[in-house]
């Protein structure tokens, strides 16, 4: 495997520009011939850079998996208690979602690249896997009585509401509503 190099000027323009065309026409419809050309570099540099194809996505999906836990993060540091918390992820979403309107990156990556080994293919499962795992934590810390299994049905909630975005519905708000409410039943102190 290759030893991960600094981001050069030019692998920057080319992460760029391969985020821009994996998003928007799907990883395996885009080559690298058009990334190079939409990034203005050769193809030699990609190769220089990414040594591959498959690293250049796992890289695109690694950046945007860093800058979605950020926003997420940020988004549940600045709730006023540790119920309203749980639910955070699903306000980081609507955020998000202003400028990324074709859906999930991660889902698209998962149904473009099923084998389990692919590289791109375990960044985008990890990022699924971290998400469980936070509304787990975030549950927890809430005091609610059956944090796994919610972290379950927040989970199925959130990517249910990232599937159909790009649909002419707003599946967002009514899954949201029913997050909060899952939440506060589970929440509540037992009798």
């Amino acid at each position: 495997m290759r030893e991960a190099q600094p981001m050069t000027p030019a692998g920057r323009l080319i992460v760029t520009a391969a985020e821009e065309l994996f998003y928007n026409r799907g990883i395996t419809t885009v080559g690298v011939d058009l990334i190079a050309e939409h990034s203005g570099v050769t193809k030699r540099t990609l190769y220089n850079q990414f040594g591959s194809k498959d690293r250049l996505v796992a890289t695109y999906l690694s950046e945007r998996d860093q800058r979605w836990r950020s926003l997420v993060r940020a988004t549940v540091d600045a709730c006023d208690s540790p119920v309203e918390a749980v639910t955070a992820p699903f306000d980081a979403l609507r955020t998000w979602s202003e400028a990324n309107t074709r859906g999930c990156a991660f889902i698209n990556a998962l149904a473009e690249l099923p084998d389990p080994t692919h590289p791109a293919h375990r960044i985008a499962a990890n990022q699924k896997l971290w998400l469980l795992n936070l509304f787990t934590e975030l549950a927890t810390a809430a005091g609610c009585r059956g944090p796994a299994a919610l972290a379950t049905q927040l989970l199925v909630l959130h990517e249910g509401a990232l599937a159909t975005q790009p649909l002419p519905l707003d599946t967002l708000s009514e899954s949201t509503d029913l997050a909060r409410s899952l939440v506060r039943a589970d929440a509540l102190p037992r009798n």
